[in-house]
């Protein structure tokens, strides 16, 4: 199955903004009934067969963040545009993914990166670009899609509060 990454709206039937309760019921229709994995947790996470995690991020009754785990095979994918973010190494990730978008080097991890205009975050253990075989380094681990604001200081929630007024 083909997740589509679709910032700032969500992924699949999980749609940032919605109630808990709303992604409670989208989080549990992700899972496969036929493999249900002992790791699942009810309002928190899934695993679906090839591996791939889906976990949700709720505050003040609200889901703020879909987080999606690299599965361990290839009968999920997840895509931004069409780039599989998990299949392909994490500098080819971050160049086409700079094609659509600006993305950064996360200040506090240098092995991963944040697309701060869409709320997209790539995070991987340690960076290994060249070292295909350290798979932990070499392709991304997870990414998150947030609600605009999601990493804000308290500065800057101040001043997009400004921009908003």
């Amino acid at each position: 199955m083909d997740f589509d990454l679709a910032p700032p709206t969500g992924v699949g039937p999980l749609r940032i903004g919605m109630t808990r309760h709303a992604a409670n019921t989208a989080l549990e229709s992700l899972r496969d009934l036929s493999m249900i994995s002992e790791s699942d947790r009810q309002g928190q996470h899934v695993f679906r067969p090839s591996g791939l995690m889906i976990s949700i991020h709720c505050m003040r009754d609200m889901l703020e963040a879909i987080e999606l785990g690299r599965p361990s095979s290839q009968t999920d994918r997840v895509l931004f545009q069409g780039v599989d973010v998990f299949a392909l190494p994490a500098r080819e990730v971050v160049r086409r993914v700079g094609e659509f978008t600006s993305i950064e080097e996360d200040p506090d991890d240098d092995a991963s990166f944040i697309a701060p205009d869409l709320l997209l975050s790539f995070w991987r253990p340690f960076a290994a670009d060249d070292e295909p075989e350290e798979e932990q380094g070499y392709f991304f681990n997870s990414v998150l899609l947030a609600r605009p604001g999601y990493y804000d200081t308290p500065a800057q929630a101040a001043e997009r509060l400004q921009q908003s007024l």
